[in-house]
């Protein structure tokens, strides 16, 4: 190999780029200060990105960070999957070999797929979680490192990255929370063209407040005329700046090359096109050095010694004197490894690789693909099987690239890297018809295919067909989020099994096409599932046909649980045990489990899901053990169980982080906050729903957690934030796929806001297409707190003018759904108590017996706020029948639910109990003295006048009325009207009138309770 080479076509000055160097530096000291920062550097083709970078590194390091560089890699047309974050982490592993053993510890084999070094990659499992767990284990693995050391990540020419470098690198910039981590791209933007696959990420980025962007601009005249100076190693003729700098336009590169060529005496008569500029000096060459730089060219980013070798079929001085002089002139450089050469700058690269002949192009191809057949120990082997296919396919030679493209597809299938994986099998199915008979007669299912199960047929024997590929397409799509080409995929894949009859093919495709269809928010996917149940109706038991039973079980579980989801679930079980299909089996056990529970038989079906765990724990199959620490938890909820879950849930965070699997933890998440705001632990409830909206790698996951935000902030009285959460909530959960455990507890949590805000009509709006649908089996859990808060809602308005209309017929509907909706448990027999007594105080006619047998309920329950809300409600009652023994009660009953609303900060809750004991005249502090005088309408700025208005428009009286009523004109009161109005912060008299009520400033006849929360 050559050692260093002198050169003079670099400059050995480094110019201008103060402002950005401040930039990254400034970067850099944040980054050290453990606060992780992320930039991307654009500018067009020969600016000096590279040069401004490589400055940057040195002074990083100087500084005593750890620089990993990683550049994305172009084979022809194509690119390396992760290329750039495979060399930045070899480049980690080498400069903190024991800080890297001790990071990746235990998660080798997934790691593995993005650096192969660390051994061979599992077999794992392909899902739709598979990439997002690589991404998790990946920023983990950073995060670790840049623990204890400042890390630099350098991610170059972004412009060639694979789609599955782009999804990372998205993900690890939303992500990164922690550690001493600064991760620098770069990328062309004169490439970045309206269609370019960059272009939606850098959009994307450009929305993360995290994300800095560095547009790097020309060399102005004063620039370049320090750069040729330098160039020149003297001070240059100013007219030659002007030329120069006229011709370059101040772009560094040009700047470079039009410099060296005056230097040598060739700039007379150059043009001025870009190409003929960039390729002068190598047409300068001899013929030899001329003949290896064009088969570096066609070779890619950087071409290995051994291998330029064996294309060029030089005697190997003459290889080497051709080098020589091409390094000399500084057309190529040798790789930082020393083991290869590359162009000095890719615009050359490109000149070059374009001036090919197409035949010649074709030769160059074909001669890679032999020599690397005849030797594959000519490249790295994590890249051989990727390049190999690059050259046959470019070669075009279809006999030979089809079986070089599938092996590289399955290669991509084993990185998660489907979205590559999908192109390559698109290159194949493009392939196949030219590709010779007996080629394709040789190629296996076993080899090359997965995803759709034997169903009967040797996988080793029998020839591998057009629709396998389709199948492995559609689901790389799939998972690589590509589902719209996935979607194409199946869709011609059916229309071909319409002239060639396969029920059991076609029913897999249906099922794929029921996922694509609700991912792509175009339906729930119903129709795509009956059709697949339809084609193996009356079909033998087969690895299909047990999918298709546990597919529409799950669905119906999830859209309308009842008998029929659990009959599905049980023959989905039969069917999988028959065949031996064991993970489908356990998904369809799970199901049963979940829809015994909601059947009744919360033993039963408790005990099923908790052995279902401990097997999928003991057979590792982590996709379903993740998926019951999700469901498990959720059916201990639905019976009351809240304590229980907690400490399940807890233990299946931490499973689901171990091995990404995302959206399962995300789901954890939410069901851990559900359950510590039963238990009344709202601090970690509040944190715990944050962890969900930002650890889900899907929509309705992170929904759950926005929802779970909405409910506790109009727990406590912050509707502005209920109502934001609530908003975004139902954007995740979108519109396509309503299902019964979303679109109940939205409702609720909306119903509760409407009432809030003295918007009973809304509230109303909101319930009645609900009671119009009904409650089907199974979903009383999601139930009885929507009724419960439409009939609070209803009781909390009684006294509004605005609620009369409609009152009766929304309260017969509410006693109907209550009198039908399942109770089962203690935990919704004691609501049910509760919504009964909300509908009588809804009337005026509950009384100390209604609410003592809901406290009594609820004290046997583990939920301090419920028990809390109805101990107030039965002191109202109390002090409403008058007498000293139940006004010692009720003190007592306040002061227990004022302690916890307070520890809680529930503000209505606390308000409600404050109130109450102040009309009393009670004080909660002990003894029977006058409650401290607390008026509401003085705290909020209100006349004694103004207060006598307010209760008139409270009534529902006009202006007219309230001017006759209090002896002023009109005019007068319309203007008191407009001051109450502004002072209250609402926009109309319904609003004010709410807002009264609310807080309790007109009571008429006896002390009645008030809204709590």
């Amino acid at each position: 190999m050559l050692g260093p080479v002198e050169t003079r076509s670099v400059s050995p000055v480094f110019v201008g780029r103060t402002a950005e160097l401040a930039t990254l530096h400034d970067a850099l000291a944040r980054a050290r200060a453990a606060e992780p920062q992320a930039l991307l550097l654009g500018g067009e083709a020969g600016v000096g990105k590279t040069r401004l970078v490589e400055e940057f590194a040195a002074a990083a390091t100087g500084r005593g960070a750890v620089v990993a560089v990683g550049g994305c890699v172009e084979i022809g047309a194509d690119g390396l999957p992760f290329a750039p974050f495979s060399a930045a982490l070899r480049a980690l592993r080498d400069a903190l070999p024991e800080e890297f053993a001790a990071a990746a510890a235990g998660q080798e084999e997934e790691l593995a797929r993005l650096l192969p070094d660390l051994g061979e990659a599992g077999a794992g499992r392909h899902d739709e979680q598979g990439m997002a767990r690589l991404f998790e284990l990946t920023a983990r693995l950073l995060e670790r490192m840049a623990a204890a050391h400042t890390v630099v990540l350098v991610l170059e020419d972004l412009h060639w990255a694979d789609a599955s470098t782009r999804h990372l690198l998205a993900y690890l910039l939303r992500t990164l929370r922690a550690g001493r981590l600064l991760v620098l791209a770069s990328y062309r933007s004169d490439d970045i063209h309206r269609r370019h696959p960059l272009r939606p990420l850098l959009a994307e980025l450009d929305r993360l407040r995290t994300v800095r962007r560095i547009e790097l601009a020309r060399f102005t005249r004063e620039e370049a005329g320090r750069q040729i100076a330098g160039i020149l190693a003297a001070e240059p003729d100013p007219a030659q700046v002007d030329e120069i700098y006229e011709r370059s336009d101040g772009n560094a590169f040009f700047i470079e090359e039009l410099a060296v060529a005056a230097c040598q005496g060739n700039c007379t008569g150059l043009t001025d096109s870009l190409r003929d500029l960039l390729l002068v000096r190598v047409e300068a060459l001899p013929e030899s050095a001329q003949r290896v730089a064009r088969i570096v060219a066609e070779g890619g980013s950087t071409v290995e010694y051994r291998l330029i070798a064996a294309v060029a079929r030089l005697a190997e001085d003459d290889l080497i004197e051709a080098l020589r002089v091409a390094v000399g002139a500084n057309i190529l450089t040798v790789t930082p490894a020393g083991d290869g050469y590359r162009f000095r700058h890719s615009l050359v690269r490109e000149a070059v690789a374009d001036d090919l002949l197409p035949g010649e192009r074709s030769r160059l191809n074909r001669r890679y693909a032999e020599a690397l057949e005849t030797d594959p120990t000519l490249v790295p082997a994590d890249a051989r099987v990727m390049r190999l296919a690059s050259y046959w396919y470019h070669a075009h030679d279809a006999a030979k690239a089809l079986p070089a493209v599938l092996a590289a597809a399955v290669v991509a299938r084993r990185r998660h890297a489907y979205t590559e994986q999908l192109g390559l099998l698109e290159r194949a199915m493009e392939l196949w018809d030219t590709a010779p008979a007996e080629v394709r007669a040789t190629l296996r299912p076993v080899d090359y295919a997965e995803v759709f199960p034997p169903c009967g047929c040797d996988p080793a024997t029998t020839p591998l067909r057009y629709l396998d590929l389709m199948a492995e397409a559609a689901v790389a799509g799939r998972f690589g989020g590509e589902r719209e080409r996935a979607l194409k995929i199946t869709k011609r894949a059916l229309r071909l099994l319409e002239e060639e009859p396969d029920p059991l093919r076609a029913a897999w495709f249906w099922v794929q096409r029921s996922r694509l269809v609700q991912a792509q928010a175009r339906g729930d996917g119903w129709p795509e599932l009956a059709t697949a149940q339809e084609l193996v109706r009356g079909l033998p038991p087969s690895e299909v046909h047990a999918e298709v039973l546990a597919v529409v079980a799950n669905w119906s579980m999830q859209h309308r649980p009842g008998p029929e989801a659990l009959a599905a679930a049980e023959r989905a079980v039969e069917y999988a045990r028959m065949v031996g299909a064991r993970e489908t089996e356990l998904h369809a056990l799970l199901t049963l489990g979940g829809l015994t529970v909601e059947s009744g038989d919360p033993d039963a079906g408790l005990a099923q899901m908790r052995q279902v765990l401990r097997d999928t724990l003991a057979e590792g199959v982590h996709p379903v053990a993740g998926r019951a620490y999700v469901n498990l938890p959720a059916a201990l909820r639905s019976v009351g169980r809240d304590r229980e879950a907690v400490p399940l849930l807890r233990e299946g965070i931490e499973f689901c982080r171990r091995y990404g699997l995302l959206d399962s933890g995300a789901w954890a998440w939410g069901n851990l906050s559900e359950a510590l705001y039963a238990l009344g632990q709202w601090e970690e409830a509040a944190e715990a729903a944050a962890h969900a909206t930002r650890v889900g790698h899907s929509a309705k996951p992170r929904a759950g957690g926005a929802l779970r935000l909405a409910h506790l902030a109009l727990a406590r009285g912050d509707l502005a934030e209920a109502a934001r959460q609530l908003a975004t909530a139902r954007s995740w959960y979108g519109t396509h796929d309503p299902r019964p455990q979303q679109s109940l507890p939205l409702a609720r949590t909306a119903v509760g806001i409407a009432a809030a805000e003295g918007r009973i009509d809304d509230a109303r709006a909101l319930l009645l297409p609900l009671l119009d649908a009904g409650f089907p089996p199974g979903t009383h859990r999601y139930g009885w707190p929507l009724l419960l808060a439409a009939a609070t809602a209803e009781a909390d308005a009684r006294t509004l003018p605005a609620a009369r209309p409609g009152r009766a017929e929304i309260l017969d509907r509410l006693r109907t759904a209550v009198r039908t909706l399942t109770t089962g448990v203690p935990l919704w027999q004691a609501y049910s108590r509760w919504a009964r007594a909300e509908l009588l105080r809804a009337e005026g006619q509950d009384t100390a017996a209604t609410w003592s047998p809901v406290v009594s309920a609820f004290e046997c329950l583990d939920r301090p706020y419920d028990l809390a809300r109805v101990r107030h409600r039965l002191a109202g009652a109390l002090l409403a029948e008058g007498g000293d023994d139940e006004r010692d009660r009720a003190v007592e009953l306040l002061r227990l639910a004022a302690a916890v609303a307070a520890h809680l900060q529930a503000r209505p809750l606390a308000g409600s109990v404050a109130r109450l004991a102040q009309r009393a005249r009670l004080s909660l502090g002990g003894g029977k003295r006058p409650y401290p005088s607390a008026d509401p309408a003085a705290a909020l700025g209100l006349t004694s006048r103004e207060r006598d208005v307010l209760g008139l428009v409270a009534a529902g009286r006009t202006n007219r009325q309230i001017a006759e009523e209090l002896f002023i004109s009109p005019k007068t009161a319309s203007v008191h009207v407009s001051n109450i109005l502004g002072k209250l912060g609402v926009s109309g008299r319904g609003e004010a009138a709410a807002v009264a009520h609310r807080l309790g400033l007109f009571v008429a006849g006896t002390l009645a309770a008030e809204p709590s929360g």
